[in-house]
């Protein structure tokens, strides 16, 4: 898929002011310091289109870019950052509970995780919320440039061997580097395929 046109529309926290012609939505998810807003700006060809910062957790509204005038890209708050206080996290998790719960337009939900790390409870708890729900969901590694190739092998093996305790089938799973760009094009075609099929 060529992205020819990118475009931020709306940031809100309200399910309800969420753009309403129906297009296609595929959104955005992970931990705080993840590499979302990096693997956005890779996907979109585009420097700033998501604003990164090396502060964790700064998105703590529902971004939506409209991207190609087909399809939107959703860029939701990040999950679980530790020095939020709990008032705040627990309106952050609402927020986006709301929208991964309701979003009628929601085809896909790509839930990020930092390959360098073991496989964390906050993250697979979250992968059983989204299961339990019936949430079509799938996973991107970033950071893989951080990891040597075989390291790399064992983190994900180590991913897939915790998700297999419970799960009968394993989601999509994506590898992706914002520094090489890699993982891009197949996130994309994987996107374009699925807007064939609506």
């Amino acid at each position: 898929m060529e992205i020819k046109d990118a475009r931020f529309i709306i940031s809100n926290t309200d399910l309800s002011k969420c753009p309403t012609e129906g297009k296609p939505e595929y959104a955005f998810i992970g931990r705080s310091n993840v590499g979302k807003s990096s693997l956005i700006n890779t996907l979109t060809n585009r420097k700033n289109l998501a604003l990164t910062s090396s502060q964790p957790g700064k998105t703590v509204l529902i971004n939506h870019f409209l991207i190609n005038e087909e399809w939107y890209l959703v860029d939701l708050p990040g999950y679980g950052y530790a020095r939020r206080g709990k008032e705040e996290r627990e309106k952050l998790s609402e927020i986006i509970n709301k929208y991964i719960l309701n979003r009628e337009e929601l085809i896909c939900l790509f839930l990020l995780i930092d390959c360098r790390h073991e496989p964390k409870k906050i993250d697979l708890d979250f992968i059983q919320f989204l299961g339990e729900n019936g949430i079509p969901f799938s996973i991107i590694f970033t950071k893989i440039d951080k990891l040597g190739k075989n390291k790399l092998v064992e983190q994900i093996n180590e991913y897939k061997n915790s998700l297999l305790e419970s799960w009968d089938e394993l989601p999509n799973i994506f590898l992706s580097s914002s520094l090489q760009k890699s993982g891009r094009e197949e996130i994309l075609s994987y996107i374009e395929d699925i807007n064939k099929t609506l």
